[in-house]
């Protein structure tokens, strides 16, 4: 009896790295699809709400949140910089309140930038 418990036992354990290494594995996936890089002009600023609104490349309209993590380079006055007509690049990532910028700074002319379109896919770099 004592033999059929410990396997029993060895059994669950087994399952049970299993599925977190599966979890894990898709958790992971899930991280990487969710970050974006955008380039685009932005269209408006909101102070009250922390958001702006760029046109993309691509034509689409984005609108992104930011917070006291997002990165601004190579734009005076950081989130207060972003100037309607301003072409800029944006990472983002999804979250449940929609794009949040992780990274905004003033596109580079010349291609010397992250290259790519305007809504380029997932872990576009």
């Amino acid at each position: 009896m004592t033999n059929t418990i410990k396997q029993t036992r060895v059994r669950l354990l087994t399952v049970a790295v299993a599925a977190m290494a599966v979890f894990g594995a898709f958790a992971v996936s899930q991280a990487q699809a969710a970050q974006r890089h955008f380039d685009g002009t932005v269209l408006s600023r909101n102070a009250d709400n922390h958001t702006f609104r760029i046109k993309a490349e691509s034509g689409n309209r984005v609108q992104f949140h930011v917070n006291g993590n997002t990165e601004f380079e190579r734009i005076p006055g950081g989130f207060s910089g972003l100037n309607r007509g301003l072409r800029v690049e944006v990472d983002a990532r999804r979250t449940d309140r929609g794009w949040l910028a992780t990274q905004v700074e003033k596109h580079r002319s010349g291609g010397g930038g992250h290259g790519g379109g305007g809504d380029d896919g997932p872990n576009h770099g």
